[in-house]
């Protein structure tokens, strides 16, 4: 009688939010115990950056040990176009990634901070695990734009996660004024992110070129001691002029 084969499972590991932060939070206070089970037995990696894995799995490592020594552990780094400019739009064929699953080795895949193919790569793993007919388990831990979104008092029944503004300022206050219309005429809330150390010019610029009236969130730090979450009109953000962290930061456009 033949017997089905046993494959295995890919596992989505949630990161803390502290990556690039002065900071970090304790571990456990971010992560479940179960998810840092998970991560502490999984021997085969997947992520955006190797580098930044191996810090996270020594973190891991001093709450609950690992089964190998980070140096034996399998980490696969996903193509640099990829992390670079995301995977969402389905031309990466993630499959080979995936082959030891095929005979039985759970794969854990991971991003630099929060859940790993949320405004991070890995989508593309998760749709070829999928085609593989591979289980999918996403663990619990921290996704930055639901925290934002949440903190923000803005609509949380309807919004839409839009990536990155244009860097070019000109082009910037197009698509900032095209995401405040859809806001305002339609209530959903409109989330987009920033590479950090750019914050402050996409702050002056939201300032300069959304109507006073429209509601602006930002928040930064999150489920660090320095979080901070603030949404006010954008006239109320003028009065009051400050300078934004250069920490990871969640902006929101509402009504």
């Amino acid at each position: 009688m033949s017997t089905l084969p046993t494959w295995g499972t890919l596992y989505l590991v949630p990161t803390p939010l502290d990556f690039g932060c002065d900071s970090q939070a304790p571990l456990s206070d971010v992560l479940p115990q179960a998810t840092l089970q998970v991560a502490s037995q999984t021997t085969h990696w997947i992520t955006e950056n190797a580098k930044s894995t191996r810090a996270f799995l020594k973190r891991v490592d001093s709450v609950l040990p690992l089964a190998l020594p980070v140096q034996q552990l399998t980490i696969t780094e996903l193509p640099r176009e990829v992390h670079k400019k995301g995977d969402h739009a389905g031309q990466f064929d993630a499959k080979p990634l995936l082959k030891t699953a095929l005979t039985g080795q759970d794969i854990a895949l991971v991003s630099e901070a929060g859940m790993p193919a949320v405004a991070d790569p890995g989508s593309s793993v998760v749709r070829a695990a999928l085609e593989l007919g591979l289980r999918v388990v996403p663990l619990i831990g921290p996704v930055s734009l639901l925290l934002a979104l949440a903190a923000s008092g803005l609509n949380g029944q309807n919004f839409a996660f839009v990536g990155y503004l244009p860097q070019d300022a000109t082009a910037r206050t197009q698509r900032m004024r095209e995401l405040e219309a859809l806001a305002l005429k339609t209530g959903q809330t409109q989330l987009f992110i920033e590479t950090p150390y750019r914050n402050q010019a996409l702050w002056e610029g939201l300032l300069r070129g959304l109507h006073s009236s429209t509601r602006l969130a930002r928040a930064s730090g999150l489920t660090l001691p320095s979080m901070d979450v603030s949404c006010r009109s954008v006239q109320a953000w003028r009065n009051e002029p400050s300078a934004i962290s250069g920490q990871p930061t969640v902006f929101a456009i509402g009504k």
